[in-house]
Formats: C-alpha cells, sequence, structure tokens
C-alpha cells in the first residue's frame, strides 16, 4: 500500500470520493447548480482540480493498493473562529456548518471514502493514521469529522481509532434522497510532532 499527495489529474477519482463520503449531496448540489443542460460530474471534477478552495486536490490524498487508487483523505484546517451562518445558506448544509463550528481550530477530516472493492483491506485505516500526522505537522492538536448515522463501517473504525462523539444534529433533506437521519460530530486529540 502506498500514500500519496493527489493531484490535478485525479480530479475524476477526487469527486466519486467526495460524493460517496456524503451520500450524494455533493451530487444533489452540483445537479442544481449545473441545472438540466449541465453536466454535474464536470463541474464537481472542476472544482476538485482547483489551486484553491477547500475541495481542492491540494487538500487531498490518495491511498494505493498494488498500483491502483482505492481510498481518499480530504482535509484541511477548521476555522480558528467560524464565521456565523449567513442566512442565505441553503437549509441542508446548516446542520453541517453548525457542527463544524463546535470544533473550531482543528483539523477537519471532510473525506474518508473507499472503493467498494478496496474496502477491508486497512486503507481507511492507514488514511486516518496520515490524517493524525498531517494534523500535528500543520500545528492542531484536534481532528473532527463529520459522519452520517447510517455508516456503520465508517462509525465503527472511528470509535476503534479513538474518535469521539462530541454532538449530533438532524439531517436536513429537502428534495435529497438519503437515508440518513443524524449528521454525527466526532474529534480526536492528536500528538505535535
Amino acid at each position: 500500500m502506498e500514500i500519496r499527495k493527489a493531484q490535478a489529474s485525479d480530479a475524476a477519482h477526487l469527486v466519486r470520493f467526495i460524493n460517496m463520503a456524503a451520500d450524494d449531496l455533493p451530487l444533489h448540489f452540483w445537479k442544481k447548480t449545473v441545472g438540466p443542460e449541465g453536466d454535474p460530474w464536470a463541474l464537481g471534477q472542476e472544482r476538485a482540480a482547483r489551486e484553491t478552495g477547500n475541495f481542492s486536490y491540494h487538500n487531498a490524498w490518495l491511498a494505493l493498493s498494488e498500483g491502483e487508487i482505492g481510498a481518499c483523505l480530504l482535509g484541511y484546517a477548521a476555522d480558528e473562529e467560524p464565521e456565523p451562518i449567513d442566512p442565505d445558506t441553503p437549509p441542508i448544509f446548516v446542520p453541517l456548518l453548525e457542527l463544524e463550528a463546535l470544533a473550531p481550530g482543528s483539523w477537519y477530516l471532510n473525506v474518508l471514502a473507499t472503493y467498494e472493492a478496496f474496502r477491508g483491506k486497512g486503507l481507511g485505516s492507514a488514511l486516518l493514521a496520515e490524517a493524525e500526522v498531517i494534523a500535528a505537522k500543520g500545528g492542531h492538536n484536534t481532528i473532527s469529522l463529520i459522519a452520517a448515522d447510517t455508516h456503520q463501517d465508517a462509525l465503527r473504525l472511528y470509535t476503534a481509532k479513538g474518535y469521539r462523539e462530541v454532538a449530533r444534529r438532524p439531517v436536513v433533506k429537502g428534495d435529497w434522497a438519503v437515508d440518513a437521519n443524524e449528521w454525527i460530530l466526532f474529534t480526536k486529540a492528536v500528538s505535535a510532532r
């Protein structure tokens, strides 16, 4: 197994991982943005290939097994002092922003996802260990992440790796078809390196 920084050329993989981790919420948003004539996946890839922004490839790491991309970690520094939530924010995103604000200054692990064919091979665990190194090197003493209550395998992994539940918020569904009912914020303390 190998872990490497993502590159702009990995954007097609990144958008699939980003979408998997959030139960199709990114795709739902991209579809609304581009309209019925647009290509939502192309918009996602464009965002992932950008040089700036939270979802830029600069904030992503990929785990490879036998040379094949199998899993992704995407994260970045959370604001030290979160801004108030803009009243124009779509309601579907408000619970996520509320939870993010409860872990100011943490290293926010936004995406951890593994392709189905690579599950059970330790890639997720390896990327979580890498997240601790990245967070500590960046001067963060905490990692935060948000998971859906329906992601049972991920919830077991986070608990086994020492993450603790901090808070929950109900999922706002609107016209987004999803089984999840709650978003759960987890944090883990990390040691400086």
